[in-house]
């Protein structure tokens, strides 16, 4: 709020606002589409596999960053109504409590593309040994520490958010945990090139070629969406936390809503690109539609 007023005073840059119904029907929609991901895999047994867990840890990581959204905007409906005030100490720590589910919706969805790159690594590469290596038991236990380190951490940066020593591991985890995955997938990609050269003499090659350069392409698609709808919001917060005065800084400020929509909207496009692109999936939703009807 302070920072907007400010940037008002500093900047010719007018507040883009995104209305209200846009929100919520960005925010329902993704919320529905993950949910639907969760209930499938949970109804079909043949997807109890650790590739379709680590996407339903990316679905709720989705969900709580729509959910987030949506809370956000009923409060801020109800403080302009009058029902709650900004600086109380209720209003506090209710801020909080939404500030926690946001870090949390943003680590979660962090850990999760990367355990998903990497079990995409190992069934790519390690193909024969895959499910030795990559067992429901072990990736259970992936979950469990990704979340557990999640909730640990987003509830201390939220506690402890306007200090420094935390501000600042946090501004560095995200661009961290990008290029880390994004040189996984470099990775694979040209490993991927030189298989493809060395078994160009093989019958089957040409089609597991195609297989493989599918998913990997597939996941690229995947994590630039995710830096497209997500970097936005994170410059946001730097630029809040280190040059809040700054005319250039304050004019970027002014289009929060639309960053904020593009978070939502990544909880819409993931299901689609890839949860959506699986044949079982897509099979398991006709008979959830059809035995509905």
């Amino acid at each position: 709020e302070n920072i907007s007023d400010f940037s008002l005073n500093v900047t010719d840059c007018t507040q883009v606002v995104v209305p209200e119904e846009v929100f919520f029907t960005v925010a329902a929609a993704g919320i529905l589409e993950n949910l639907l991901v969760l209930i499938a895999v949970v109804r079909n047994k043949n997807l109890h596999l650790p590739m379709y867990f680590f996407i339903c840890s990316l679905a709720i990581s989705d969900m709580l960053g729509s959910l987030y959204k949506t809370l956000e905007n009923i409060f801020i409906i109800l403080c302009k109504m009058g029902y709650l005030t900004r600086r109380g100490d209720f209003e506090k720590k209710l801020d909080d409590a939404m500030d926690s589910m946001f870090i949390l919706s943003l680590l979660g969805s962090i850990f999760s593309l990367l355990a998903i790159a990497a079990d995409r690594y190992i069934t790519i590469f390690y193909a024969l040994r895959y499910h030795n290596i990559m067992t429901l038991q072990r990736a259970l236990i992936i979950l469990a520490i990704i979340w557990t380190f999640c909730a640990g951490s987003s509830i201390a940066i939220a506690l402890f958010s306007y200090e420094a020593a935390t501000v600042i591991p946090f501004t560095i985890l995200f661009p961290l945990m990008m290029f880390f995955i994004l040189c996984l997938y470099v990775h694979m990609f040209l490993l991927a090139r030189s298989h493809a050269k060395k078994i160009a003499s093989l019958p089957t090659s040409a089609v597991h070629q195609r297989t493989n350069m599918k998913g990997a392409i597939t996941l690229t698609i995947f994590l630039g969406v995710f830096l497209c709808c997500w970097a936005p919001f994170v410059l946001h917060i730097l630029l809040a936390r280190f040059c809040p005065h700054n005319p250039y800084c304050a004019c970027y400020m002014s289009i929060f809503h639309v960053n904020g929509t593009l978070i939502m909207c990544n909880a819409i496009i993931d299901p689609m690109i890839f949860a959506f692109r699986s044949p079982e999936l897509r099979s398991t939703f006709r008979k959830m539609f059809c035995c509905a009807r």
